[in-house]
This record gives C-alpha cells, sequence and structure tokens, in this order.
C-alpha cells in the first residue's frame, strides 16, 4: 500500500516502487525495449553517477530539450537522485522559446539529443547557452546500443541523497507556453508534483494490471505527473517519442494498453484513425481491444466529440483540468456519469481545494460562475518572477487560474472560458499578444488581433484577423506571414492556421480595446475558413 505521507521526493518514490515490484515492466517502446522498474532505478542511479562526474550535485541548474524516451525518463530520475533543479524544455521549442528558458533559468547544464528529427538541438544549444553553460548531447538510443546514451558511472561514489527537500526547495522549474507575451518560470517541489500525480491516480484507479501510454511530450508537466502515477499504482506504460496514430495504436494493441490518451486532440486522432480502418480491424473492428479509458486534458472537450469516442471506440472517457501551476485541479473518473463527463471537468482530485471567485474576491454560491481558484499541495511554490507571485495568489492563499466556471451542486467543476487572452492548440498554450506582436512587425500589416476559434482535431485554431498598412496594395497571403513569423523565431505550433483581413477591427469600452469576442463570433460562424498552409 502507498504510504504517500513518508514519501516527499521522486527518488524516494523509485526507491519505494522498486522496492515493491522491481522485476514488474515499468516500460516499452516502439523499438520493442522493456524496462523494468528495479532496471529504470539500477540505471538512474548509474546515470546520476556519470552527471555527478561532469559536476552535477544537489541545487545544480539543468535543463532539458529531449524526445519523449524511456531514457529521457532515466535522466530525470537521476537528476532528480542528485537533487539537481530540473528546467524541462519541449522538444518543439525553437531559439526564441529555449533562448528566453535558457538564460531566465539560469541554467549550468543543458542535456540534447544531438540531431533529431532532422533538427540539430546541440547546435541550437551551443548557440543559445551563456558562457559557462555547459551543453551535454545525449546519445540516440535504440536496442541496438545496450544503454540508453546517458553518461555512466560508478554508483558506490555517488554522494548521499538530498533529504528532506520535497516541501521546501525548488527542484523543477516548468515554463508556461504562452499566457503572458514571455513563458513565466514556475517552480516546484518534488512534493507538489508528487501531490498532483497521486490526485491523477486517484482519481483513476489504476492498477498494476493496467497498461498505461505516454505520447506526449514528457517535458510537459503531465511527463512527471504521468510518471508519477505509475509509481504510486504500479502499473507500466507504452512511451512513444513520436504520435503517429496508426503506429500508436498498432503498439497498444501489441502491449494491450488499457488506458490512451493526452489530450482532446489525441480522442479526435484515434476516433478518425478508427473510422478510417474499422472494416480492416479484427476484434469485431475495435481500434485497440484492450483499451477500456481514454484520458487526457489540456484543451475543451466538447460533448459530441465525446459521445462520438464513447461510440466508436468503445471506451469511456474521462476528462480532466489542470496547468503548468497546478498540474491536478479537477479530474473526471470512470465511475462518473456520461452526462457528467461529458459536461464538465470532473470533481477537485484528492487534496485540492477549488473555491469559485467573484469579481471582488468573496466566495461564489453554488452553481454561480467566477473565477476558478485552487489551494492544496499540488499548487506550485512560486514564480520565478517575484512580481508575478505576489499578483497570482488571493489573500487566503488560493492560486487564481484565470479560468472562469462554476461548480455544480454535484461537486463537479464546469469551465466556461478564460480571463487570459490565450489560445489552446493540442494541448499547448498560446500567446495571442506574442503573436500579435511579431505581426505588427510586417510592413503590410496596420493592426492585428489573433485569436482562437473551435477546432475539433486541435481544440482551437490559431486566426490572425488584420487590417493593411495601405489598403490599395495586395494583400500579403497567410503563406508570406508565417514565413515572416517563423524568421522571428515563433515555433511552429503558435503559426496562425486562417488569416482574415478586415478594413478595421471592432473596438468598443473608453480605451477602444479590440473585441475578440465579435472576432470569435464573426469567423466561427463560418465568414473565413482554415488555410491549409497552417501547421498540422
Amino acid at each position: 500500500m502507498f504510504e504517500s505521507a513518508r514519501i516527499q521526493t521522486l527518488w524516494e518514490l523509485v526507491e519505494y516502487r522498486a522496492g515493491a515490484s522491481p522485476g514488474a515492466p515499468m516500460f516499452f517502446d516502439g523499438d520493442g525495449r522493456t524496462a523494468t522498474f528495479g532496471e529504470v532505478r539500477d540505471e538512474a542511479l548509474r546515470a546520476a553517477a556519470g552527471f555527478q562526474e561532469l559536476g552535477i550535485g544537489a541545487g545544480t541548474r539543468v535543463a532539458w530539450q529531449l524526445p519523449t524516451r524511456i531514457g529521457t525518463v532515466i535522466a530525470s530520475i537521476a537528476l532528480a537522485r542528485l537533487g539537481a533543479v530540473q528546467t524541462p524544455v519541449i522538444h518543439l521549442h525553437r531559439e526564441r522559446e529555449v533562448g528566453f528558458v535558457l538564460a531566465e533559468s539560469a541554467a549550468e547544464f543543458v542535456l540534447v539529443p544531438g540531431v533529431w528529427r532532422g533538427f540539430d538541438f546541440t547546435a541550437m544549444a551551443r548557440k543559445l547557452a551563456g558562457d559557462g553553460v555547459r551543453v551535454i548531447t545525449v546519445g540516440a538510443e535504440g536496442p541496438a546500443d545496450g544503454g540508453y546514451g546517458l553518461p555512466g558511472g560508478d554508483p558506490r561514489a555517488l554522494a548521499e541523497a538530498p533529504r528532506p527537500y520535497g516541501t521546501a526547495d525548488t527542484r523543477w522549474i516548468s515554463y508556461t507556453s504562452g499566457t503572458t507575451s514571455s513563458p513565466k518560470g514556475v517552480e516546484h517541489t518534488d512534493a507538489s508534483l508528487i501531490a498532483g500525480g497521486v490526485g491523477l491516480a486517484t482519481a483513476l484507479g489504476m492498477s498494476a494490471d493496467d497498461v498505461g501510454s505516454i505520447a506526449f511530450p514528457y517535458a510537459h508537466i503531465a511527463g512527471p505527473d504521468y510518471v508519477i502515477a505509475m509509481l504510486v499504482s504500479g502499473f507500466p506504460a507504452v512511451i512513444i517519442d513520436v504520435f503517429r496514430p496508426g503506429d500508436a495504436a498498432a503498439v497498444y494493441r501489441r502491449h494491450g494498453v488499457t488506458m490512451a490518451g493526452g489530450s482532446t486532440a489525441f480522442y479526435q486522432a484515434f476516433l478518425d484513425e478508427s473510422r478510417r480502418h474499422r472494416h480492416e480491424l479484427p476484434h469485431a473492428g475495435r481500434l485497440i481491444p484492450s483499451l477500456r479509458l481514454l484520458s487526457g486534458g489540456g484543451a475543451p472537450l466538447p460533448p459530441e466529440l465525446y459521445a462520438e469516442v464513447r461510440r466508436e471506440l468503445d471506451c469511456a472517457l474521462v476528462h480532466g483540468y489542470g496547468m503548468t501551476e497546478c498540474p491536478m485541479i479537477a479530474m473526471g473518473t470512470p465511475y462518473d456519469r456520461d452526462e457528467q463527463l461529458a459536461h464538465t471537468v470532473g470533481r477537485p482530485v484528492a487534496g485540492a481545494r477549488v473555491r469559485i471567485a467573484r469579481p471582488d474576491g468573496s466566495e461564489a454560491a453554488a452553481g454561480e460562475g467566477g473565477e476558478v481558484t485552487v489551494k492544496g499541495p499540488m499548487v506550485f511554490r512560486r514564480y520565478t518572477d517575484p512580481a508575478l507571485t505576489a499578483a497570482a495568489f488571493d489573500a487566503d492563499g488560493y492560486f487564481r487560474t484565470g479560468d472562469l466556471g462554476h461548480l455544480r451542486p454535484d461537486g463537479h467543476l464546469v469551465l466556461t472560458g478564460r480571463s487570459k487572452d490565450i489560445i489552446i492548440r493540442k494541448g499547448e498554450n498560446i500567446s495571442a499578444q506574442e503573436v500579435e506582436d511579431l505581426l505588427l512587425a510586417h510592413p503590410a500589416v496596420a493592426e492585428a488581433a489573433v485569436i482562437g476559434l473551435p477546432d475539433r482535431a486541435r481544440g482551437e485554431r490559431v486566426c490572425a484577423v488584420v487590417t493593411l498598412a495601405e489598403p490599395a496594395a495586395p494583400p500579403p497571403t497567410l503563406a508570406e506571414l508565417t514565413a515572416h513569423l517563423r524568421a522571428a523565431g515563433l515555433m511552429a505550433q503558435k503559426l496562425p492556421e486562417q488569416l482574415e483581413i478586415t478594413a478595421g477591427l471592432p473596438r468598443g469600452g473608453p480605451l477602444g480595446k479590440v473585441l475578440k469576442t465579435a472576432l470569435r463570433e464573426r469567423y466561427a460562424a463560418g465568414q473565413g475558413a482554415p488555410d491549409a498552409a497552417g501547421p498540422a
């Protein structure tokens, strides 16, 4: 039985699970490799000794931008054994985001995968790293190399594991993917991440008989959150570095995956894959016969998509709500009713206290809308910017999420909107202001408003609405504007997928603020269609 009260660090949790079920599988990958809980612990000890020889120890700041692989998880666990301060960087980020993170986090080491998927991460890191920052290339892993491409050393030479630090010291700095023009550094302890993982494990009711999956970026806050749930419940997972629905479904069938997901985009991808190949599939046409549960979060779940997935994939669909600052806030369970699962994000997870606040800060009545605020052991410690921290918590210590919603009489949370101007595309937050600022640098653009429009495959798609500097001149195309944004260093996932050119932006109020609600209503109603030049 897991005793959460006595475990405050990730390394303690790894030791606990390796002692409880050392020979049980922890990971399967698409290359046919299997790693047990005991093997992951032992490999992490060797890697920790290797990192220590390189000069990494307690408190060393280490950024890593690595694919979703077994070796990445082992590297992260090894750094946790040393008590390093880890800054995970999503592999999709490029110079603009990575440069900001390395400088703001004061990274002393950077781990990168070399050339992966045609991109040279080592060259980028060396270009961006400041004086005295050491870049370490983690070699490619595969069944033939007999290892994970990590530095190795003698575990007997390791310094004693730092303890206790779980409830007091920052051990993780994760960056928001764009609720403001610049990402915000979010400081977590091991204990806060463990609390989030325990909340997830408790809601989903996973056991050692289940097989999960990690096909989303492990550097996302959901990565450690999910691995902690695995360590708590003792179930293994299939881990995939590149998600392709057909390939993923084949690997999931091979390993008998019972729980899959990641975000709304994953639900839609599996739904489409099932429809395309329904008549070719054995097992009564089920895409993944062993699947009993799809689970995820990161973007709204349309009720109609819920119904279609339930019918087509013949499994439960459990959606939740969390963010970088608080990995788990609310989560549905497999025992909830269809109506609850289709229209809410579940109840607050174990340990989380959710309060709906009115504009004056007072607590809203049951069913009354307001800002979602949350308090509990899974809430982050602070931002790297003290000014942001001061504004993020109310007088009672509740974190202001910036999301709007209400609590139903049955205790389930309903989200109704966002007070922050962000777009959630495939689970990633995109700052409208960041894209707008870059668009305004284009000579053909006079004004720009960037909005999110509903999209079944992505949750939301990015739409740029612009006015022209010279109305009589030929207007820029979407391809021209995205080329301009790429040249400015914007990552592909933030590029607009739809361009609308208008004579003027709707404005209102004493300051003439752009009325984005009016723009969303206008273009969501069909006055404009997505352009194929946008990112997939």
